[in-house]
């Protein structure tokens, strides 16, 4: 059960695990322990599923009985966060599949998933400041779950799909809606660069449990707009990675980003559309996966 996230630091990003004591500085543990089998890297330990946790649980237990190990803790409030999946494979999302956003976007609730893609140039951090593209005057935000791949998956029926995950975190989907209904592909209006904040932490699937039993929340500006429940998706977790599996193989570090609830801008009606606009702060929360803040710039 872990609490996992990166931070920029002059070498790159580090891997640091969120605990009640602070921070704790994973390749400073690992030095201090002389562990081999411990990860210092995000994907490492996507990659190196139960082993690497083992690991990293180890490591903890033994830095958190340390009484002189001051020196491996950092303060959060002093780091400038990373994603919290660097890189990505496959940005994989699931479009209309909350009931009450089908409904006020006056979309058909769908008979199947309905996928379109990301790509890793959308990825960025909490904390990061997103810039709105300049050929854009309608960007929406989008509270989402997303669900981190951490094993091989191909054609997984529904009752094992969740086996195949390594965990969860915040989203936020943002979407330029103007650029997005040019035509009747999505790609466009998903894709700008930093369209995807991920964070701040990766939750280990075990410490999540039911993924579709998790209030979620969108907060812009310090306003509630978007306020539900996982529960209300139209196609569970355990249902989406089964059907992409049966179409494509999931690997260790595909991200699925699983549809938003009510209360996005393009859910008003037009004439109290009010998009997001520069210095806007918006906040996504999922239950259990913390705070993901970002803050909104006109593009120069």
């Amino acid at each position: 059960m872990l609490k996992l996230l990166t931070y920029r630091a002059q070498d790159g990003l580090r891997l640091g695990i969120k605990t009640d004591r602070g921070v704790l500085d994973v390749s400073a543990a690992k030095q201090r322990a002389q562990s081999a089998d411990a990860p210092e890297h995000m994907e490492e330990v996507i990659q190196g599923g139960a082993e690497a946790l083992s690991a990293l649980e180890m490591l903890r237990a033994r830095a958190v009985g340390d009484g002189d190990g001051d020196d491996l803790w950092l303060s959060e409030e002093q780091l400038r966060l990373g994603p919290c999946v660097p890189d990505p494979g496959k940005i994989i999302c699931i479009g209309t599949n909350y009931r009450k956003h089908a409904m006020e976007s006056n979309m058909p609730i769908p008979s199947t998933p309905i996928l379109f893609s990301k790509f890793n140039n959308t990825v960025a951090a909490h904390g990061d400041v997103i810039a709105l593209p300049f050929n854009s005057d309608q960007v929406d935000y989008e509270a989402e779950l997303a669900v981190v791949i951490g094993s091989v998956a191909k054609r997984v029926p529904a009752q094992r799909s969740l086996q195949h995950v390594f965990g969860y975190c915040n989203v936020n989907d943002i979407s330029a809606r103007d650029l997005q209904f040019k035509t009747h592909q999505w790609l466009l209006g998903k894709s700008c660069d930093g369209f995807s904040p991920l964070g701040p932490y990766l939750v280990t699937a075990d410490e999540v449990g039911d993924p579709n039993a998790l209030r979620i929340t969108c907060d812009v500006n310090g306003e509630r707009r978007q306020n539900s429940t996982t529960a209300d998706m139209i196609f569970p977790c355990s249902e989406i990675v089964s059907y992409v599996s049966e179409h494509m193989t999931l690997y260790p570090g595909d991200i699925i980003l699983t549809g938003t609830p009510e209360g996005v801008v393009l859910g008003y009606p037009p004439e109290k559309r009010v998009w997001l606009k520069e210095g806007d702060e918006v906040t996504i929360e999922v239950e259990k996966l913390g705070r993901l803040t970002n803050r909104f710039r006109r593009e120069g």
